[in-house]
C-alpha cells in the first residue's frame, strides 16, 4: 500500500480519535510528564502507564502477527524507545483497553518495557470496533479479500452505509463496491486471491460474469495458462459475446437443487461441473480438465 493511501486511511482514524490542534498542543506540553497517578492521565494527552494495566482490544480483527517483524521492532524499541505512542481508553483508575497499536504493544513487551507512552481517548464499543478495523486496513500486506472482509464488517457491525464507509476510509463508493463484490465470488476464487494466484484486476474481470461455473472455468484458465489481466478481460468479453445456440431442441431447465449441487461441486473442484439426471434418478457427473496436471489435481481432491 502506498504512503498516499496510508495517509488517507490515517485521516479516517484520526477523525475517529478526535485529534485536533488543541489536543496536539496538549500532547506537546505533557509529553515529558510521567506519573502513576490517575489525575495526570487526562484525555487527549500523552501519558506513560504500566504495560500490565493495558488489556488488548477485544474487537481487533487481526489475529496473526509476524514474529520476526515483532522481534525486529522490539530491538528498535530497546535502542530508541517507542517513538509513536499507542492509543487506549480508560476503563477505571488503573485499567486501560487498547484502541490501536497492538503490534507496538507486543513489541514493547518483548523489549522488556514496564511503562509505555499512550494517548488516552474516550470511545464506546462501536468506536472501538471502527478504530480497530480502520487500523487493520492500514496494514501494508493486506490482500483484497482481507480488505473486503474488513469493509463488510464495518457495514454490518458499525451500521454504516457505503457512502459513510467510504468517508471513514477515504475511498470513493465505487472502490468500496468493487471490494465488496469480491465476496460474491465462489470460495475457490476468493482463496486464490488470498494466496496471490490472481490479482484484483483478474477478480474484477471475473465479477462481470454472472454464472459462477463460468467464473470458475475462466479462473482455472488464468491459473493454468498464466493469463494476464488484459488477456482475462478479452476472454471474458469473448465469452459474453458468444452467440447462444437456439437450433434444435432446447434442454430442459435444471432445478434449483441440481444447480446448487453443480455450483458446490464446481467450487470444490475449481472447474466447471455438469450434472445430468435422467429417469429413475440415474445420471452422470462431468468434470472437464485442462491438462494432465489438472486431472491429477482433481483426482487428488477426490482422494484417488
Amino acid at each position: 500500500m502506498s504512503a498516499e493511501k496510508r495517509n488517507a486511511l490515517g485521516r479516517g482514524l484520526s477523525a475517529l480519535l478526535n485529534d485536533s490542534e488543541s489536543v496536539n498542543q496538549s500532547q506537546n506540553n505533557k509529553a515529558n510528564n510521567v506519573s502513576s497517578g490517575p489525575e495526570v492521565n487526562s484525555l487527549g494527552s500523552v501519558n506513560e502507564i504500566k504495560l500490565s494495566e493495558i488489556e488488548v482490544n477485544p474487537f481487533q480483527p487481526r489475529t496473526d502477527f509476524d514474529q520476526e517483524a515483532l522481534a525486529e521492532l522490539a530491538d528498535s524499541i530497546k535502542l530508541q524507545g517507542l517513538i509513536q505512542p499507542i492509543t487506549v481508553r480508560r476503563l477505571n483508575a488503573h485499567s486501560y483497553q487498547l484502541i490501536s497499536g497492538e503490534r507496538r504493544l507486543r513489541a514493547s513487551k518483548l523489549a522488556g518495557l514496564t511503562h509505555i507512552p499512550v494517548y488516552i481517548r474516550s470511545a464506546n464499543d462501536q468506536q472501538m470496533l471502527e478504530m480497530a478495523l480502520i487500523e487493520n486496513l492500514q496494514r501494508e500486506n493486506l490482500n483484497a479479500i482481507e480488505v473486503a472482509l474488513s469493509l463488510q464488517r464495518m457495514i454490518e457491525e458499525c451500521n454504516l452505509k457505503q457512502d459513510e464507509l467510504g468517508e471513514r476510509v477515504s475511498k470513493n463508493r465505487s472502490t468500496v463496491t468493487n471490494y465488496l463484490r469480491l465476496l460474491k465470488l465462489p470460495p475457490a476464487i476468493q482463496a486464490s486471491i488470498r494466496e496471490g494466484e490472481i490479482t484484483m484486476g483478474h477478480a474484477k474481470a471475473l465479477i462481470t460474469i454472472d454464472d459462477p461455473t463460468k467464473q470458475i472455468y475462466i479462473h482455472q484458465h488464468i491459473i493454468q495458462q498464466g493469463l494476464s489481466v488484459r488477456k482475462t478481460e478479452e476472454l471474458v468479453r469473448d465469452m459474453q459475446r458468444a452467440p447462444v445456440k437456439k437450433e434444435g431442441k432446447q434442454p430442459e431447465p435444471i432445478s434449483f437443487q441440481v444447480q446448487k449441487i453443480q455450483d458446490d461441486l464446481a467450487s470444490k473442484f475449481s472447474s466447471r461441473v455438469k450434472l445430468k439426471i435422467g429417469g429413475q434418478g440415474r445420471g452422470t457427473i462431468e468434470i472437464p480438465f485442462l491438462s494432465e496436471s489438472d486431472l491429477s489435481r482433481i483426482l487428488e481432491i477426490m482422494d484417488w
